[in-house]
């Protein structure tokens, strides 16, 4: 059932749904079908017109073909990132701000272009985006929350992994500089992050 103007309305989520008892069996199915129509669903018009508007100015043929990332990156353009800001306010995890790899991370960082260290942000926090009023308040899934960078002592053949949810890197420890850098920079432009890499 769904609110509209007063008046209570039944939305068939499938073909003849109201007819269908919800059990044990179909309940994951139920609940995602659910939360498909509160967040899409319930706006669909909306978004048809937005989008409608949207491919007027830019083909739908266009934008199809950049991934998420990239289209945050063409619409709102290459931030101005601070790192002396943003290694500010970092936490380390069985790292200390003078342990070698950190040294080299944070020198990698500032080896990089506007473009590569977008990409390290929205690898990390999941978008390009500084926050407004520096990297001190940056939000995380519960709230404000610092850039981490966690020590990964698996393997050092590992690429470095994120976790946006937690504005978290596992760097693992590196024996080089350079291999640092590399290894960083495929991460940041051949994985999403996620703990995926």
């Amino acid at each position: 059932d769904a609110s509209e103007f007063g008046a209570n309305k039944v939305i068939e989520l499938i073909a003849s749904g109201s007819t269908i008892v919800v059990t044990n069996e179909n309940k994951h199915e139920y609940v995602r079908l659910v939360c498909q129509e509160k967040m899409i669903g319930s706006i669909r018009q909306q978004i048809n017109s937005f989008l409608e508007g949207f491919y007027t100015i830019i083909p739908k043929s266009l934008i199809s073909i950049f991934n998420e990332q990239e289209l945050e990156l063409l619409i709102s353009g290459l931030p101005d990132i601070d790192i002396e800001d943003l290694k500010a306010n970092t936490e380390y995890h069985k790292y200390r701000p003078n342990s070698l790899q950190i040294q080299w991370f944070w020198r990698a960082l500032r080896s990089f272009d506007k473009e590569d260290l977008a990409k390290f942000l929205q690898f990390v926090t999941g978008t390009s985006k500084v926050p407004l009023q520096g990297f001190a308040h940056l939000e995380g899934m519960n709230g404000a929350q610092k850039f981490q960078i966690h020590r990964d002592d698996r393997s050092t053949d590992r690429l470095p992994s994120a976790h946006t949810c937690f504005n978290q890197l596992d760097l693992p420890a590196y024996e080089s500089y350079d291999k640092l850098r590399k290894m960083l920079l495929i991460a940041i432009r051949e994985c999403a992050g996620f703990g995926f890499a």
